[in-house]
């Protein structure tokens, strides 16, 4: 089943320096995920100011609970980089 997921990341001052401290891991580290067909798409959201301030990610998994222990397992959350998810079932059109 396909999962639209929204990762915001903290809003404190320390999280973007949070973010780009581990982006190459987290880059690299979903690239498996990404060659198995999981990870559909992924990419960051940005404010107004062109700031990433999250994530938005289109992936495959057998449940919420599957792809929440996916997330949780991410570097990301890991470090505090994401703070909250939003999931949802996703049924794609085009």
């Amino acid at each position: 089943m396909l999962f639209l997921v929204i990762a915001k990341d903290g809003t404190d001052p320390e999280a973007p320096a949070r973010r780009q401290a581990v982006r190459d891991e987290h880059l690299a580290n979903i690239k498996p995920s990404v060659e198995a067909g999981i990870l559909h798409v992924g990419g960051a959201i940005l404010d107004d100011q062109g700031n990433m301030v999250g994530s938005a990610l289109i992936a495959e998994a057998e449940s919420k609970e599957d792809l929440q222990k996916f997330l949780d397992n991410d570097v990301y959350t890991k470090t505090g980089v994401w703070k909250s998810f939003e999931i949802y079932p996703f049924k794609r059109a085009v």
